[in-house]
């Protein structure tokens, strides 16, 4: 106990120290430091909520789908410890729960509270050893930071073998439309549901080229698809062995889209309601049908789920909207091939069919983007997937064109070879870049921003400033 007092002693100065100078939101080095005091602190802490502890972990949506589990149990009237910030390792759970705790080393009102967790892919199991949770969401797996996780199998092996250490008493939430993620039910010791669209209201791109899951991992034949909404996520089957997508528990049907977000009707084993999510993307349908299959499994209600995702605010740097200089700047982290190609996807497929209500123009009008290519290592060092990304999609389309980030000349060069070179401006600095990009928009136009997560983080800083927005850690 006593260790367990210090750590949080010490996580809380740190934290404190770190965001009067001005150098983060403390959401990391507290961690470190109280981990090293006590390095069970994660399990102490995590343990103690009473109702248990939520945990999403996949490639891309952790903090969209937790961000939304934690708004939901929050407007059912429950207290929720949520690492809003998006620090998913272990040092960012440790620091987030020493945050919450007394300078007793407890966590007030503990047995009353609910933990909502986004934890990294290959964090998944030391977090689920320590945290024993009640549930894990696992969003979808595609090819990411190729440098430091390998291919999309290493992660799933890794993600198999903490399924399968798991108590019976944890309940699995998969996706039945991404194939690597389904088959973790074969793994499971406690129940399964599954969440996916049944009905997107789109035309998908096949992108058979680049699909990260195209085999069976059972018999080893390639997947055949129905309806593939983008890159290995759709309605699958093996022709050899008959596995094949589980009929999912929470779906989507009649999904619409529109530049105030998407329409749908979401159906789940005892309900069928109308939704409108405030956000861009069939990867949000995804997200919201995995937070409610969450949230019904700890116990929320119906009126609960609505009410949040109809009034969800996206997380920094997710689709985030800011007023710039008189334009509306938008922020959409891309950070792998299968990401990026929906964020492009969206925006062209909504650009075409603007129909003056919400939109930035007529249909058709130039899109406006500044793309943002770092390598840091919460980046990926290796940066060859930008060429797995269909950037000859905005071929003719683009208005404003800016390269920026420490690997510029990378993309700039990306972006010769999709056939954008004309009007492409290359401008390595980040604040140069985005005045640039800026002057280059016309008034009342919209800008749209793609960045990697630590061009993301210096954008969103920069671009606060600017507009007198709050810093993304005190969100």
């Amino acid at each position: 106990m006593r260790s367990r007092v210090g750590a949080v002693l010490v996580g809380k100065a740190a934290a404190a120290a770190s965001q009067r100078l001005g150098r983060g939101g403390g959401t990391a080095l507290p961690g470190l430091l109280a981990e090293r005091l006590d390095p069970d602190i994660v399990a102490h802490l995590g343990r103690s909520l009473g109702h248990g502890t939520v945990v999403v972990t996949g490639t891309n949506g952790k903090t969209t789908t937790a961000r939304m589990v934690a708004d939901i149990l929050r407007a059912a009237g429950r207290p929720v410890l949520h690492n809003r910030s998006g620090s998913n390792l272990m040092r960012g759970l440790a620091a987030t729960l020493t945050a919450a705790a007394g300078l007793d080393g407890r966590i007030p009102h503990a047995e009353h509270t609910s933990g909502v967790f986004e934890v990294d892919e290959a964090t998944l199991p030391p977090a689920c050893a320590a945290l024993q949770p009640r549930v894990v969401v696992f969003t979808n797996l595609f090819r990411d930071q190729l440098d430091r996780y390998g291919e999309v199998d290493s992660i799933a092996a890794l993600w198999r073998e903490a399924v399968a250490a798991l108590p019976p008493t944890t309940t699995l939430i998969l996706n039945a439309d991404d194939p690597s993620v389904a088959a973790l039910r074969h793994a499971a010791r406690g129940p399964v549901l599954t969440f996916g669209i049944s009905d997107s209201g789109t035309t998908a791109g096949q992108e058979e080229h680049s699909a990260d899951a195209r085999w069976c991992g059972r018999c080893g034949r390639e997947f055949v698809y129905t309806v593939r909404f983008f890159w290995h996520v759709g309605h699958w089957r093996c022709p050899g062995c008959g596995e094949e997508r589980p009929t999912p528990d929470v779906a989507a049907e009649a999904v619409t889209m529109g530049w105030d977000g998407v329409r749908l009707t979401m159906r789940t084993l005892a309900d069928m309601f109308p939704l409108r999510l405030p956000l861009l993307g069939l990867y949000n349908v995804a997200n919201a049908l995995a937070a409610t299959a969450a949230a019904l499994t700890m116990g929320a209600p119906l009126s609960a789920i609505m009410s949040a995702l109809e009034g969800f605010t996206a997380a920094f740097g997710r689709q985030e909207a800011l007023r710039v200089r008189g334009r509306e700047v938008r922020l959409f982290l891309c950070k792998n091939p299968a990401g990026t190609n929906q964020v492009l996807r969206t925006l062209l497929g909504l650009a075409e069919a603007a129909d003056g209500v919400g939109d930035p123009g007529p249909a058709g009008a130039p899109l406006h983007l500044l793309f943002v290519l770092n390598d840091d290592i919460a980046d990926g060092r290796d940066v060859s997937w930008i060429w797995d990304v269909d950037f000859e999609l905005l071929a003719g389309r683009t208005g404003t064109l800016v390269a920026a980030g420490t690997r510029a000349a990378d993309l700039a060069l990306r972006l010769k070879y999709a056939g954008l070179e004309r009007g492409l401006a290359l401008e390595p600095e980040l604040r140069a870049a985005v005045g640039r990009a800026l002057t280059q928009t016309p008034p009342g136009a919209r800008l749209y921003i793609l960045p990697t997560y630590t061009a993301m983080l210096a954008v969103r800083e920069h671009l606060a400033a600017l507009a007198g927005e709050r810093h993304y850690w005190e969100q």
